[in-house]
C-alpha cells in the first residue's frame, strides 16, 4: 500500500503564509536547514521536511533570476539509491517500463515505477554507473520505493539508500558559468549525462539535468560537506538561493509533472503524455507491471490525456479547478496551475477526454464559481533550454 502524499504545503507554494500554522517539531530537516534560515528563508512543511518556500528576493524574483542567471535549490529531501550487482539492470526492468538495458554508461534516463493497473507509483531518474545503477526518487515516496525494490528485486540486487548524501540543483543559463569555475570538466557534459569529480574541491557526482526546463546540474555531495558546497556556489554572483515556490512555477512553465498532483497511482504513463520514455523494445516485450494496459493505450490511445491549458485574462486556475466543455459539463480537473512569470500570465495543466485534447480546443475553467474561457495548448509553456552539445 502506498503512503498518502503530503499535500499540505506543496499545493500552494506561491502562498506560504497559508502554511504558517503547520509548524511541526517532527518534520525532518535537510543538512542545509540552518543555512536556509541564515539566508532568511520562509520555511514550510513539504514531503515530511521543513523546506524553504522562498527567500527575501521573493518567488517572482527567484523565478526570474533562475531564468536569467542561476538558481541553487536544496533537493536533499529526495531519495538517492544505488542498485548493486550484475543483475541490477534486468531486475529493475521488471519494475519500470524504461529501457535500462540500452542506457549507456554515464547516461541518465527518466522512468516510472508502475503498478499492476498501469498506474504510476513514482517517477525517478536512473543513471548507469557501469557496475551499478544510481536512482533519484521523490521525497514523499522514497521509503515506499525502497521497500518496494527490496521486496520485489532485493534477492537479485542490493538496494543501498544513501542517507549520508545531500543533493543540490544548480539551474539556469549561467549555471555553466558557475560550474566552469568550480568543476571545469563538467562544462563539456551533455544533457542527461553523469560524471564524478570535484566541485569546489569536494568529491561529488553530478548529472546535467534538472526540473526547471533550464540547463543545469543535480549534484550529489557527501552530507557533511553540503553546506561547504552550497556556500561555494552562492559565492558566485550569478547564483542565488531558490525556494519551492519558484521551483514549482518553473517546472509548471516547463510542462513537467509533479508526483501526487499531475501523476499518481491512478494515472498511466500514456495518459500523462510520458510514452516517450518507453522504448520500442519495452513497448513490444512488456515485462513490467501494468504492461497490458499500457500496451493497449499505446496502440489505441488513452481515454484521457494530460494537456496544457492557457486561461484567458489574468485569473489563475489552481489545482482542483473544474474543467468544463462548451455545454458547461465537467470534463476534467486542473492538476497544476498558477501564474507563469516567464509567460506573463496564468498557465495550468490537467486531464481532459482525448477528444478534447487537441491544441486550440476551447474549454472553461470554473474559478470562484465563474466559468472563465481557456484554450488547450501544447507544452511546454516556456521553451526548454537543455544543453545537448
Amino acid at each position: 500500500m502506498r503512503p498518502a502524499v503530503d499535500r499540505r504545503a506543496d499545493m500552494r507554494p506561491d502562498r506560504p503564509w497559508e502554511y504558517a500554522h503547520l509548524a511541526d517539531a517532527d518534520l525532518k530537516k535537510t543538512v542545509l536547514h540552518a543555512l536556509h534560515v541564515e539566508l532568511g528563508a520562509k520555511m514550510v512543511p513539504f514531503g515530511g521536511y521543513d523546506m524553504p518556500v522562498q527567500y527575501p528576493m521573493g518567488i517572482l524574483g527567484e523565478h526570474n533570476h533562475t531564468r536569467a542567471a542561476a538558481g541553487l535549490f536544496d533537493v536533499s529531501h529526495m531519495g538517492q539509491v544505488t542498485l548493486h550487482g550484475p543483475d541490477a539492470v534486468a531486475a529493475l526492468e521488471t519494475l519500470v517500463p524504461g529501457d535500462i538495458a540500452a542506457l549507456d554508461v554515464g547516461s541518465t534516463r527518466y522512468s516510472m515505477f508502475t503498478n499492476e493497473a498501469g498506474g504510476i507509483l513514482d517517477d525517478l531518474m536512473i543513471t548507469n554507473r557501469g557496475d551499478r545503477l544510481f536512482l533519484v526518487v521523490n521525497a514523499g515516496c522514497k521509503e515506499a520505493d525502497i521497500a518496494h525494490m527490496r521486496a520485489k528485486i532485493g534477492s537479485r540486487t542490493k538496494v543501498e539508500y544513501h542517507e549520508d548524501r545531500a543533493l543540490l540543483a544548480l539551474q539556469g543559463p549561467q549555471a555553466a558559468t558557475v560550474m566552469a569555475r568550480l568543476a571545469p570538466a563538467s562544462v563539456a557534459q551533455k544533457f542527461m549525462t553523469f560524471r564524478t569529480g570535484d566541485v569546489a574541491g569536494i568529491p561529488c557526482f553530478f548529472t546535467r539535468s534538472g526540473y526547471t526546463g533550464e540547463d543545469g546540474w543535480e549534484i550529489s555531495v557527501p552530507a557533511d560537506r553540503a553546506v561547504e558546497l552550497a556556500r561555494a556556489i552562492l559565492a558566485n554572483p550569478e547564483a542565488k538561493p531558490i525556494g519551492l515556490g519558484a521551483r514549482d512555477s518553473l517546472r509548471l512553465e516547463a510542462g513537467l509533472c509533479l508526483y501526487g498532483h499531475d501523476i499518481d497511482t491512478g494515472t498511466t504513463p500514456v495518459e500523462a503524455g510520458l510514452q516517450w520514455s518507453i522504448s520500442k523494445r519495452r513497448r513490444a516485450a512488456g515485462g513490467f507491471p501494468g504492461a497490458a494496459r499500457i500496451q493497449k493505450e499505446l496502440a489505441e490511445g488513452p481515454a484521457r490525456k494530460r494537456v496544457g491549458i492557457l486561461p484567458e485574462g489574468r485569473a489563475p486556475a489552481r489545482e482542483g479547478t473544474d474543467i468544463v466543455d462548451a455545454s458547461g459539463a465537467k470534463v476534467g480537473t486542473v492538476t497544476s496551475g498558477g501564474f507563469g512569470p516567464t509567460v506573463n500570465g496564468p498557465v495550468c495543466m490537467g486531464y481532459v477526454p482525448a477528444a478534447l485534447a487537441q491544441p486550440g480546443t476551447s474549454v472553461g475553467l470554473v474559478v470562484r464559481g465563474k466559468t472563465l474561457p481557456a484554450k488547450i495548448v501544447g507544452m511546454p509553456f516556456a521553451p526548454h533550454r537543455y544543453f545537448r552539445g
